[in-house]
């Protein structure tokens, strides 16, 4: 049945007396399944899974309240979560502890409130559509759900895209896999509540009128502009807006590309031929005053790929839509906050906990687009350890297995004569090794006939050639079987050789490679080769490969080796993944400034998202021309640097890339300023293991989030809401990229906090509610700590493993209270799993300038039952720069027992 409306009752609607608590749970409280509600055109079920987490569900077909999630598959919902539903004045109320959510009796329509009975969100009027549908010769539905946009309302997350945006109301995304863009359909608003929307299938979120050609540019080669076809463009038209706004203006496009209108470049980047990717600019114009538009191309490597979009303003008020083309009925969750750390937990008690990585996967990743050789591999490692530079991780990319051998997992001994020699040598330097692997199989390997035979791969398409010019095919990660048999061919051929890691690449999946004339194109052609799956269509199972792939080699290897923790890259994402020790890098972006500025809300975005371990390949992938023959070397050098003062500050630390080399002394040579800034940024980001370790074991034990927008911490700043240059790496440190090329300074936006900032570099106190110009030389970027905040520094190391953190260098920065947890395991195992782990309480009263090491709680075998901290107070009168080696205001000897110091 199509077109089902609902309404909502509004927040005119609340009973109460308006700023007290509202009723329900007066003596009647339920547990359980709550009862269906038969409104307009369907059912609607709700199910309290936590106080403050409430799954929505509407169907026309009772069946679909039966349905199984993958992402959804290890919901922790709290047993006998106490409800009420009360009916009264034409609605159903269902109250929490924490939540009541108004029915309206007839339509369904939903509206979110707290207990003080303030309205959090609401459904639109008429906003739940199911349209009948046939989409790969499969009767199901079109799905949408629409809620009442917000005034001053932010919204964050939907993953990881490419369109420099942090803050993505107003603009309109497609939730499809792609290399450089991931989905996780969970949204997030800044008044304090995410929904996460349980759909594998292709998404869009947003307006969903379509893009119109703008006026002035001609279209008659279709897609392309007729510029195109000789490989450059560049057309200026003036355009005679016919109402006021906002026009949001797209292209896909690689190559260079500009978009000049009124005289403001709004769009500006280079992408390699290979990749073409949307760009997005919104721009207000107004009714009647004519503007050029000026839009400059030139193609890369032969790719002419160019589209030049526009979509005029709404001629209604928007509303926050999720519409999807598969699905048997309506599926989210309403996920309160209010603070949106409590979002992200409420999305991890549905989809899963995130996985603790390996303490090793919190130093440096060092690699290359590729080593061609076992020489190369321990040549470079050599590098490192004859320079004393901290490194934990030798990656081995692709293209390591004989010429036209891609899916054997073999590696071609010419170059790599003993696979497991090189192993070994590099655990013998205290290096680990993490391997390229992809699902994908040529069709002359044994490995793909043995999973063929099995019925375990997609039907192998002859039209359908690599960029090598090589049949191939992918295996079916939905099917349970098939990811099996897959470890099995992994564990046989790799994983005795000793690998540490996985990099699981290419997991869209890339069934059919671009570069596309459109991203519609690519998802079409991804639906109809990834298909069918053992779990439906493939345009039902589109967005969750990555899922059940990353599934596949953690359960196979937790079952092989079930004390060696798991480690996953992988290039693509989708809810839930995190509970599969996966880690998601931003794809194959480009070495330009522009690329490097759109990874920072990029990242920010994904974080909210839900899946704490997002990284990047610091220096960008893939290498314009302008940088490959030794030209601009000092610019290139500098780019380089600077985004490893970036990454330095992620969750995870990697360096990798096209050519040139990667090395850190491949930039200038020993004494050159890159060596010199980024051998300084690595060496502290091994003294702040100690940190970056216990922000990760909060990840796992406290749902916490470690690569933190201003938003997470500052919600109640509006001028907090959209800042896409800065952020938080855990709760102490307030991050500011310089992302412009031979830049010395920048502006940094200090949210008012108590006790303000301590400059990171010298100590000196900043007051904060303000914007100031901070000083960024090449060798440092602006970090500032928050007052209050508690940052232990452990010793030098040249890998994670060298020596246990002691003494830690406890920083306390005063001005506010604090509180840091200290959490340690044996950082290699699952032990942690049950228990054997420690905590370290550290708390400072700010009043009485006391440090309090609380008691230890916990404990695994070989902790360190006795250790020194050598505690260094920052106050504003007292400068002190942040890891240096400052004099200790006192020194304790810490065995367990709690300590309370009163300092100077």
């Amino acid at each position: 049945m199509g077109g089902a409306g609902t309404g909502t009752g509004g927040a005119g609607a609340v009973s109460g007396d308006g700023g007290g608590a509202i009723g329900g749970l007066g003596g009647m409280s339920q547990s359980g399944p709550v009862p269906g509600i038969d409104v307009a055109g369907g059912t609607l079920k709700l199910e309290v899974c936590a106080e403050d987490v409430v799954r929505v569900m509407f169907a026309t077909d009772a069946a679909f309240f039966g349905r199984t999630s993958l992402a959804a598959a290890p919901k922790r919902c709290k047993p006998d979560v106490a409800w009420e539903l009360v009916d009264s004045d034409g609605k159903k109320t269902l109250y929490t502890s924490r939540l009541a959510l108004e029915v309206d009796a007839a339509s369904g329509g939903i509206a979110f409130l707290d207990r003080a009975g303030n309205l959090v969100a609401s459904e639109k009027l008429g906003g739940r559509t199911i349209e009948p549908a046939v989409v790969q010769g499969e009767a199901t539905n079109h799905v949408r759900q629409e809620w009442q946009a917000n005034e001053g309302e932010a919204l964050y997350g939907l993953g990881n895209y490419q369109q420099g945006l942090l803050d993505i109301k107003g603009y309109d995304l497609e939730l499809t896999q792609y290399n450089t863009n991931a989905v996780v359909p969970l949204l997030v608003s800044s008044r304090g509540y995410g929904l996460f929307w349980d759909n594998t299938s292709y998404t869009r979120f947003g307006d969903l009128r379509d893009y119109e050609r703008v006026p002035g540019f001609d279209y008659a080669t279709g897609i392309d502009l007729t510029a195109a076809s000789s490989g450059s463009a560049d057309v200026t038209a003036m355009l005679t807006p016919a109402v006021s706004g906002d026009y949001v203006f797209k292209t896909f496009a690689s190559g260079q590309l500009a978009l000049t209108i009124g005289g403001t470049k709004v769009i500006d980047h280079w992408r390699q031929g290979w990749l073409p990717d949307d760009e997005v600019a919104r721009v207000t114009l107004t009714a009647g005053q004519a503007v050029p538009v000026r839009l400059e191309w030139a193609a890369d490597i032969d790719v002419k790929t160019l589209s030049f979009s526009y979509k005029t303003p709404a001629a209604t008020s928007g509303t926050t839509s999720l519409w999807s083309e598969v699905g048997d009925g309506i599926d989210y969750y309403f996920l309160y906050g209010p603070e949106l750390d409590g979002v992200v937990s409420g999305y991890r008690r549905v989809t899963g906990q995130a996985s603790l990585m390996p303490r090793w996967a919190f130093g440096l990743f060092q690699s290359r687009e590729h080593y061609a050789s076992a020489a190369e591999v321990s040549a470079a490692v050599a590098g490192y350890r004859s320079r004393g530079i901290p490194l934990d991780v030798i990656v081995q990319d692709w293209q390591y297995w004989p010429d036209k051998q891609w899916g054997s997992h073999a590696f071609d001994t010419t170059r790599f004569p003993d696979p497991a020699g090189l192993v070994t040598s590099l655990h013998d330097e205290h290096v680990k090794f993490m391997l390229s692997v992809w699902p994908k199989f040529y069709t002359n390997t044994a490995n793909y006939a043995a999973l063929q035979a099995s019925g375990y791969t997609y039907p192998y398409d002859t039209s359908v050639l690599d960029f090598l010019d090589q049949p191939f095919a992918f295996y079916d990660a939905f099917n349970a079987d098939a990811r099996a048999a897959y470890w099995g061919q992994i564990d046989q051929q790799l994983f005795g050789l000793g690998v540490d890691a996985w990099w699981l690449d290419a997991t869209e999946p890339e069934v059919v490679e671009g570069p596309y004339q459109s991203l519609a194109e690519g998802r079409t052609l991804c639906q109809t080769h990834m298909h069918p799956t053992a779990l439906g269509s493939g345009s039902r199972m589109l967005n969750a490969y990555s899922l059940v792939n990353s599934q596949g080699i953690y359960e196979g290897q937790r079952a092989k080796a079930p004390d060696q923790r798991v480690f996953i890259l992988t290039r693509s994402a989708f809810a839930g993944q995190q509970r599969y020790a996966s880690a998601t890098w931003s794809g194959d972006i480009s070495s330009t400034w522009s690329a490097f500025k759109k990874q920072i809300p990029g990242g920010l975005g994904f974080a909210l998202s839900g899946i704490p371990y997002w990284t990047v390949d610091s220096g960008g992938f893939a290498v314009p021309p302008r940088f490959t023959g030794g030209q601009n070397a000092d610019e290139w050098r500098e780019l380089n640097t600077r985004w490893f003062e970036y990454a330095t500050f992620l969750p995870l630390l990697r360096v990798h890339g096209q050519a040139p080399v990667r090395e850190m002394w491949e930039f200038g040579g020993d004494t050159s300023p890159a060596y010199a800034a980024m051998l300084a940024f690595d060496r502290l980001r091994y003294r702040l293991l100690p940190y970056f370790y216990a922000l990760a074991g909060a990840v796992t034990h406290r749902d916490g989030t470690m690569l933190r927008p201003l938003v997470m911490d500052f919600r109640s700043d509006a001028a907090a809401l959209d800042v896409r240059d800065q952020f938080m790496a855990g709760p102490a440190l307030l991050v500011s990229p310089v992302t412009d090329y031979q830049a010395t300074s920048r502006s940094v936006y200090l949210p008012a906090t108590p006790g303000g900032w301590y400059d990171f570099s010298n100590g000196a106190a900043v007051a904060g509610g303000t914007t100031a110009m901070s000083a960024a030389p090449f060798e440092r970027i602006p970090v500032l700590v928050r007052a209050g905040s508690i940052v232990p520094f452990g010793p030098d190391l040249e890998y994670t493993s060298q020596k246990a953190a002691d003494p830690i260098a406890l920083y306390v920065f005063a001005g506010a209270d604090g509180r840091f947890e200290l959490y340690e395991d044996d950082g290699s195992s699952y032990a942690y799993e049950g228990g054997a782990f420690t905590r370290i309480p550290i708390t400072w009263n700010d009043a009485s300038s006391t440090l309090t090491l609380g008691a230890r709680e916990g404990s695994y075998p070989d902790m360190l039952a006795s250790r020194t901290f050598d505690i260094v107070v920052a106050r504003p009168s007292k400068a002190v720069p942040a890891g240096m080696a400052a004099a200790p205001d006192r020194s304790v000897t810490y065995d367990g027992t709690p300590i309370e110091l009163v300092l100077p």
